[in-house]
């Protein structure tokens, strides 16, 4: 199958080009960035030495494929819609422009009007595990955000089973890697202060929150704080379970939603090392690993991802692999280091 990435410059694109050239069932035709039209695409992406001869193009040169990656920042894939969407019979695209199902919600939380919000109900939201039988059918995508996949996957079972106290608050606080910043690789080159420091991200109002309520149909109270790393997500979310809720019973729910998953793991051990998530051991895997603590009625529940891959561009091809009818773990093999 033929695929094309738009925007493939930045950390998202880089990603989704370097598990695309392991897939078995993909050719990369084209690779898109304007800035970088003509240069090899291993001028940025050093890691893909001898493994590609592909050159960046612009947009206007792209050419009909199967299927197309849209890695453009916010609000400009939903202005090109209809420009780009002849390109290809299906879309994969990893910005927030058809995310949210509410038109109203982009005005308050990307601060622009939709563009085309008759088109939002024709993209599934790519949250494999939640939405899998839709996205079989689906012909548009729409990537989910890394601090709400990284928030969502934890909490959805245990709403789904209905064993979540929603007379009180659910609070989620995730630390996070600085390539969740949007930064280019170009950019981080020429300003490598922008990598690895330690400053405060978002701690109200972060525009995720409006995929987590959409998914979970709760209100979340969510922070999320950049620390020194630079891939990787740690979110604690803090809930309250009904009464007689069970440490078993928590154990049943995952395994019942997530036992046949192949890329979530629940992790709670008593001996050995990294006996809750541990986001450093999973750079460069799609997984997502889950762990949690039951004090009474107070849940603490704990999950760690790596934001490029389970939260940007491994759920992608995860998606296309679905979408498409490959293995659904074509590409995404990989399980990470240790030690690291």
């Amino acid at each position: 199958m033929r695929v094309s990435i738009i925007g493939g410059s930045g950390y998202g694109g880089g990603e989704l080009l370097r598990l695309l050239l392991d897939h078995p069932g993909v050719e990369v035709h084209q690779v898109t960035s304007e800035r970088n039209a003509g240069k090899p695409v291993t001028r940025i992406h050093p890691n893909l030495r001898k493994r590609t001869s592909l050159n960046f193009c612009t947009i206007k040169e792209l050419e009909k494929v199967d299927l197309l990656f849209v890695s453009l920042p916010h609000t400009q894939f939903m202005q090109r819609f209809d420009e780009l969407s002849g390109l290809a019979e299906k879309i994969v695209d990893l910005s927030a422009d058809f995310r949210l199902k509410d038109p109203a919600a982009y005005l308050k939380w990307y601060g622009v009007e939709h563009p085309r919000p008759d088109k939002l109900s024709e993209f599934v939201y790519g949250n494999v595990e939640l939405h899998r039988e839709e996205i079989k059918k689906a012909r548009y995508i729409t990537g989910a955000g890394c601090n709400a996949t990284a928030t969502i996957l934890p909490l959805w079972p245990l709403f789904k089973k209905g064993i979540v106290d929603t007379t009180m608050p659910v609070v989620a606080e995730a630390k996070c890697g600085s390539s969740e910043g949007g930064n280019t690789v170009s950019e981080a080159t020429h300003h490598p202060e922008r990598s690895g420091c330690v400053r405060s991200y978002k701690p109200t109002g972060h525009r995720h929150i409006a995929e987590m309520e959409q998914e979970l149909g709760y209100p979340v109270h969510f922070s999320a704080t950049s620390i020194e790393m630079v891939r990787g997500i740690l979110v604690t979310a803090h809930l309250f379970v009904k009464p007689g809720t069970t440490e078993k019973e928590i154990w049943t729910t995952f395994r019942q939603f997530y036992g046949q998953e192949p890329f979530i793991r629940i992790v709670k051990e008593k001996q050995g090392i990294y006996r809750l998530p541990e986001p450093k051991i999973l750079v460069g895997s799609n997984y997502c690993d889950i762990g949690f603590e039951l004090e009474g009625n107070r849940l603490v529940v704990i999950s760690a991802i790596d934001n490029l891959m389970k939260g940007a561009s491994g759920q992608a091809v995860h998606a296309m692999n679905v979408m498409c009818g490959f293995e659904e773990t074509a590409g995404l093999n990989f399980m990470g280091l240790h030690p690291i």
